[in-house]
Parts: structure tokens; sequence; C-alpha cells
């Protein structure tokens, strides 16, 4: 599971590189955890448009008071999930994220440190995402996950799915089966970076 990444590159900078005509002002922290704002990249009329949403769909657990804030679902399994597949078959619910690295936990239990990955020679890139409107938060989104390649699995199981510069209009506008093919693809190992790190993963937000 993905939990925490960054966006280390100014909103000008990430406009520049997904084709937005008209960048905005973002609240969304370098680092985006779970529950959290952050940017998307989504089509709107044509275009291209930046905006921010909450990081994870809004679940009400059964047994949970009405109080409760509700667990936010910040990553999809199976794209072929009633929860999902209705907003997947439609190219208007598919956003980009943007990341310029992404973060998983390893080590012993209670020492866990940060390693991150990141794509060669992207200094920024995709994740493939679903977004909607919740009555809880707003706009919120959702990264789409894969089986892991060679270079991540020493670390974990699972990883997001990454698209390069030139599948993004494919996966905003393409079919389901498009979009249920990057799901089922293996992301290239040689072109993933990864950097251990000694920063514990847990720490104040």
């Amino acid at each position: 599971m993905c939990n925490l990444y960054t966006v280390r590159k100014s909103m000008a900078e990430v406009a520049a590189h997904f084709g937005v005509s008209a960048p905005v002002s973002s609240n969304a922290p370098e680092e985006v955890y779970p529950g959290y704002p952050g940017m998307v990249v989504r089509e709107a009329e044509g275009e291209r448009i930046m905006q921010s949403m909450v990081w994870g769909f809004p679940l009400r657990l059964q047994g949970m008071k009405p109080e409760s804030k509700p667990k936010p679902v910040n990553n999809i399994a199976d794209l072929n999930k009633p929860m999902w597949k209705g907003l997947a078959a439609k190219p208007q619910w598919r956003c980009l994220i943007p990341v310029t690295g992404f973060a998983e936990a390893e080590g012993p239990k209670g020492s866990k440190t940060r390693t991150w990955f990141s794509v060669k020679d992207q200094p920024v890139f995709a994740w493939a995402g679903l977004w909607r409107d919740s009555a809880e938060w707003g706009p919120v989104y959702s990264g789409m996950m894969t089986e892991c390649n060679e270079a991540i699995r020493p670390v974990h199981d699972r990883m997001p799915v990454l698209l390069m510069p030139d599948e993004y209009d494919l996966w905003l506008q393409g079919s389901f089966d498009d979009a249920q093919g990057f799901q089922e693809r293996r992301f290239p190992d040689d072109l993933i970076r990864m950097e251990r790190t000694i920063e514990p993963w847990r720490r104040a937000i």
C-alpha cells in the first residue's frame, strides 16, 4: 500500500509537465498523507486542469459512531470491484496524481524507516487515479495499485500504477479495458530508483 508520497515541485512546474495552461495555488503540503489535501490533474471540457482534493474516498465502517471521521480509502486494489468499476468505466472520473517520490515502510516493527522510490529521469511523474465528489469531504481521489516489479519487491509486494508522459492521454481518455491494462502490466524494473533512509516512518504531520 502507498500511504505517503511527495510533490517537491512548484505548481507552475507541475502544470508545465502535465500540459495544464492555468496553474492554481494549493494548500497541499509537499508530503501528502491519506485524509489530507493533494493536487490532481484531470480533464474538463477538453482541457487539463489542476485541482486540490482530499486523498482518500470516505468510507464508514460498520459500527462506527456517527461523529467519527470516515476512513480514507486511498488505494485502489482492483478496478473490477463495484466501488471502482463504475468510475473507472467513465473517463471523466480518471485523474493523474502528480508525484516526485513515494515511500514504503521498511524495517522491524516499532522502528520502521522510509524507503523512497522515484522514476529515473522523471523529476515529476504520474500515478493513475480516480476521483469523485463526496458529501463528507468534497472532491476526493484515490490511486490505483498493482503487483510490484522486481525493483520494489525487496520492500513491498504492491506499488502504484505509474504512468509515463506518453501514456497520460490513454489513461485519461481510453476505454475501461485500457484502464484495466495499466493495472495488469508490470512497470519496467530499470526505471525505478530506490533510496533507503533513516527517516522514521511515523512522525508528526
